[in-house]
């Protein structure tokens, strides 16, 4: 379903006109099954040239209804419909830019029967509505008028609707303002992460890291973000180009990975707060923390020692667990031992773990 309008505007600076009057009709393909005319007062002086031009002025417009008393009508008749108009850019932007006035965000998809007929009617002379519909034979009264003009692109759309045989010109020309395209990014975005416990990383175009997230369901997280309308959270979905994602296994890893990745990546949209270092020792000098692994048969090991942790990794061998030697080069190293150690401790605190195995003072 289309509705085709012309708008007519008090003239003026950019996104300051006021709308003086609208015309919509809407069009099932076929024919006009609805349709609104009405004057608009703008509530500011109408350019000179403009009246010249069109020939409304001030004085008919004292009592016409202002935008806010027409606003509703607008949205009923338009909803659901892709919006058409000769030089669409124009009149959507004016109509969009009276309702953020009111506050309201009016989104609807458009077509422009000057971009439409650039590429279906070929080599005009001109391609201004006046000038085309002329050459084409298409009547038209009161030009410059809204209704009058948006008649007249009813009967020019007609014939573009006939001239597109295959359909795919007319479609492939949509501006989808309803941010459809935008939706379908985000979707194969979400699409592309697990159900898994971890963290996952949002990249920009050139791969950089610019937002760390973490959760027991990485894609349930992921879509929760997309789905905020926060200031923050839309900076990062115009920006998302890429998500990674990295299985944890348990809340401890992801935990402490979280915390220690957030400082070495420093992501732009992360916020970051100091932690305070828990001063508390370890009750036991050496000793392994086990939990579990990403997969069957996987274990989580967190080694600690001298009081410090030493690094986290997995393992699924016995004897790499049995032989620290071994087990020190699976682990990956951590730098900053009093962050790891503060995370761990607090972990420990207020949860259990699955095992915990002391170590003995002979490190073989």
């Amino acid at each position: 379903m289309y509705v085709i309008l012309d708008i007519e505007t008090t003239g003026g600076k950019f996104n300051e006109e006021g709308i003086t009057e609208i015309a919509i009709y809407k069009f099932d393909g076929h024919s006009v099954v609805d349709q609104f005319i009405s004057l608009v007062n703008p509530e500011k002086e109408i350019q000179k040239f403009v009246v010249k031009l069109t020939g409304i002025n001030n004085k008919m417009l004292q009592n016409a209804p202002k935008f806010y008393e027409v606003a509703k009508r607008i949205i009923e008749i338009t909803t659901d419909c892709t919006l058409v108009a000769h030089n669409a850019a124009f009149d959507y932007r004016i109509l969009s830019t009276e309702f953020d006035r009111l506050g309201y965000d009016f989104n609807r998809n458009t077509l422009c029967t000057v971009e439409l007929s650039q590429k279906l009617i070929l080599d005009q002379p001109s391609y201004s509505l006046g000038k085309l519909t002329k050459a084409l034979g298409i009547p038209m009264t009161d030009r410059h008028r809204a209704s009058g003009d948006a008649l007249a692109t009813v009967q020019l759309f007609k014939l573009l609707l006939e001239k597109d045989i295959d359909k795919s010109i007319i479609q492939n020309s949509v501006k989808y303002h309803d941010k459809r395209v935008e939706k379908e990014r985000l979707q194969k975005l979400i699409d592309s992460v697990p159900k898994e416990q971890g963290l996952f990383y949002i990249h920009d175009a050139k791969g950089k890291v610019i937002f760390l997230g973490r959760g027991k369901n990485v894609k349930a997280e992921v879509n929760k973000l997309f789905l905020k309308q926060t200031r923050r959270a839309v900076k990062i979905q115009d920006r998302a180009a890429a998500i990674s994602f990295e299985k944890t296994g348990n809340d401890l890893f992801t935990r402490l990975k979280y915390y220690i990745e957030l400082d070495i990546l420093s992501p732009k949209f992360n916020f970051r707060k100091k932690r305070k270092p828990n001063l508390r020792e370890f009750n036991n000098e050496d000793f392994l923390i086990y939990e579990k692994g990403r997969e069957v048969e996987e274990h989580a090991v967190i080694l600690v020692e001298n009081k410090e942790v030493f690094g986290y990794g997995y393992t699924n061998l016995a004897y790499q667990e049995n032989r620290l030697d071994i087990l020190k080069s699976v682990l990956t190293p951590i730098e900053d031992k009093n962050l790891a150690k503060t995370i761990v401790k607090n972990y420990l605190n207020t949860s259990s773990v699955k095992k915990i195995v002391r170590l003995s003072n002979e490190k073989d």
